[in-house]
């Protein structure tokens, strides 16, 4: 078939570099994985029994905003955490993970040509919405020399009159980086010289360690101009839920809501009434999570340090960013000779960006014995290049 019969739009999107080793993985024996970035704990049992019981009750529609009930938890929920109120009736929509509420708040937000300012490395999803929306993503390049942390500095000299938003998600995928109240703050003030909405994609607000997590919306004036993104997944093992959520004012909720009602019409119904219970009763689970993966945090990146690769240390999420170009490797041909000679599964960091080059992301919520074990793996496979 003719490739002009495709959209320009989606020709220039590439593959996703996640999805590629995922793929030869699941093709090999004795892989380990630490490439896709999901939770290996099952979801609680106390989250899944009250999905079951809800398909026991009804497996009809919600209302294309979403239970009210968990509309209304989630907004105590931000309240209780970061002090920030959301009207749940007209200001919280209820979607099928971060990705549909960041596709379909770029649908409604983004004119052609429009110009969102990201972070990078950042999630690969995030330069692909909003070219599918027919707007422009412009890399602000982040260091490790600065903990990955952007700085309202380099926002500014980004800035061109096309600029529309900024695109921010901390705590960082795939870096582990966590940004802070100071540079945030930075952030904030270049939005509000300039005018700019700025989309937060907090979906691992829960998963840090030693630190606390800044919600963009919470500081002075950003309520207003903020798109806050957050959900179930990563936080309560509800990867395959599909539930996220999206919080804004009246007026872009509204928009997205459009988006959302033609394309998806509502988030599984049984997924919401087990969201409903995690706000519930799922902050012991949570809390338990968050110290295992604590717990492997501190070994990967003792032990990626140890066997020479000098590792970022994360402070959010569940990645570790070592950077193997001393090497003499791209990160692609790390990464591909890594997994057809030890059968260990990480993606290239330029995946994420540019500034990712020359770095690997390792996920470590996998279980310690595998994460000792591709240690292992890694420290021969790194004596066999040097």
């Amino acid at each position: 078939m003719s490739p002009e019969r495709l959209s320009r739009r989606v020709r220039g999107i590439p593959p996703s570099g996640i999805r590629r080793y995922f793929d030869i993985a699941a093709t090999m024996p004795d892989v380990i994985s630490l490439g896709v970035g999901e939770p290996d704990f099952i979801t609680p049992a106390e989250i899944r029994a009250a999905g079951q019981r809800s398909i026991d009750q009804t497996t009809s529609y919600t209302s294309n905003s979403g239970l009210k009930e968990l509309r209304v938890g989630i907004a105590a929920h931000v309240n209780a955490r970061y002090g920030v109120d959301y009207d749940p009736e007209h200001e919280l929509l209820i979607t099928v993970g971060v990705s549909e509420a960041m596709m379909s708040a770029a649908l409604a937000l983004l004119d052609p040509d429009d110009e969102v300012l990201m972070p990078e490395p950042c999630f690969v999803a995030y330069p692909a919405c909003v070219q599918l929306a027919d707007a422009r993503p412009v890399y602000v390049p982040t260091r490790v020399e600065d903990s990955f942390q952007v700085t309202g500095a380099a926002l500014e000299a980004a800035i061109t009159p096309r600029t529309k938003a900024i695109l921010i998600g901390y705590p960082n995928n795939p870096t582990g980086a966590v940004l802070s109240r100071e540079r945030m703050l930075e952030v904030a003030a270049v939005a509000e010289r300039h005018d700019l909405l700025v989309i937060s994609d907090e979906i691992y607000d829960r998963l840090v360690y030693g630190v606390e997590h800044t919600c963009f919306a919470s500081l002075p004036g950003m309520r207003e101009r903020t798109v806050l993104l957050g959900g179930f997944s990563k936080a309560y093992a509800m990867t395959g839920w599909r539930l996220g959520w999206l919080a804004a004012p009246e007026e872009i909720t509204s928009a997205v809501r459009k988006v959302h009602q033609y394309a998806i019409m509502s988030a599984p119904t049984m997924s919401q009434h087990a969201g409903l219970e995690a706000l519930r009763a799922g902050e012991a689970s949570v809390r338990a999570m968050v110290a295992e993966y604590d717990r492997r945090r501190q070994v990967i990146v003792s032990g990626l340090n140890s066997i020479g690769l000098k590792t970022f240390e994360p402070q959010g999420a569940f990645y570790a960013f070592p950077y193997v170009g001393h090497l003499g490797l791209s990160s692609e041909q790390f990464c591909d000779r890594l997994l057809s000679e030890e059968q260990v599964a990480v993606i290239p960091g330029d995946a994420f960006g540019p500034s990712g080059a020359g770095f690997v992301r390792a996920c470590y919520a996998t279980s310690m014995d595998k994460i000792e074990e591709a240690l292992e793996r890694i420290e021969r496979f790194v004596r066999h290049v040097s």
